[in-house]
């Protein structure tokens, strides 16, 4: 699995310190290590209808295509399925800046027209590399949407879905895998 900005990887972001099979008198001990961001996050926001949509391939995610893709009033959940998605970019180990992302435009859009409280992407980030901290500023700042990232969409008709997304609970952590799930 890429990692932000990392020609190896993500880093052994889980493994096993110590085994009772390999000499540990108490107990196995797993530890994680965490590159993503979240704090707490409210359950009914991770948890209800999603709209997955397909992004023009042509593009980073700007105000333009945000309006093009005809948003519907009330929608609260939204993931993008991307360029991303087609070249394969989260089954690869280096990362890839060319990542399609949201331009701090698009994010804007996003903030003043809809009623969206969930972002879902299919890359490591929700904002464009070059464009990455201003896109997150934006989502983050007046109306904080959840933003969920690495998502695959591969195999998934657009359309409305039932979408359960379950982060470990890491109390002060700044990052939480996930486990989300879409059920027609």
């Amino acid at each position: 699995m890429p990692a932000f900005e990392s020609a190896e990887g993500t880093p052994g972001f889980l493994q096993l310190a110590r085994s009772m099979r390999n000499g540990s008198d108490i107990a196995n001990f797993s530890e994680l290590r965490l590159t993503a961001h979240s704090d707490t996050l409210d359950l009914a926001v991770l948890n209800g209808p999603a709209l997955l949509v397909d992004v023009p391939r042509d593009s980073n995610i700007t105000a333009d295509v945000m309006e093009s893709l005809h948003i519907p009033k009330g929608v609260r959940r939204v993931l993008f399925r991307t360029l991303n998605t087609d070249r394969k970019l989260m089954w690869k180990k280096e990362f890839d800046s060319s990542y399609v992302g949201f331009m701090e435009d698009g994010a804007q859009w996003l903030i003043d027209n809809t009623d969206i409280q969930l972002v879902g992407v299919d890359y490591l980030s929700v904002g464009a590399y070059e464009e990455c901290i201003p896109a997150h500023l934006v989502f983050l700042d007046k109306r904080e949407v959840i933003l969920v990232e690495a998502l695959n969409l591969e195999h998934v008709a657009t359309g409305i879905y039932t979408l359960h997304c379950l982060p470990l609970r890491l109390r002060g952590a700044e990052g939480s895998p996930a486990r989300c799930i879409l059920i027609k």
